[in-house]
């Protein structure tokens, strides 16, 4: 008996207005015209931006030349494959078409 009514009131008070809710309520918790909260939110954007770009590690000369070596081998070694794949289909067409 007294969970049931220690639940009922419970239920009560849980399903009473709790204060401002939907849309009014937001509105009032924003506060300020729409202009004002467009450059704050922008002023807000610009600054995480920035603590992003701080903890940014750039890399020292000597990497950043390894890293450059890396990538032109890379596009050496994929422009070859390319360039044997291409002369092989030349020639099977070639032999397709002309034989």
């Amino acid at each position: 008996m007294a969970t049931e009514a220690s639940a009922e009131s419970r239920g009560s008070r849980d399903s009473g207005s709790s204060g401002s809710s939907g849309r009014a309520g937001r509105r009032r918790a924003q506060g300020g015209n729409p202009v004002s909260r467009l450059f704050q939110s922008l002023g807000l954007f610009v600054s995480q931006i920035l603590d992003e770009l701080r903890k940014v590690v750039r890399p020292t000369g000597k990497e950043l030349l390894n890293y450059t070596v890396v990538v032109i081998v890379f596009v050496l070694v994929i422009m070859g494959i390319v360039a044997a794949l291409d002369f092989v289909f030349h020639r099977l067409v070639l032999l397709a078409l002309a034989g």
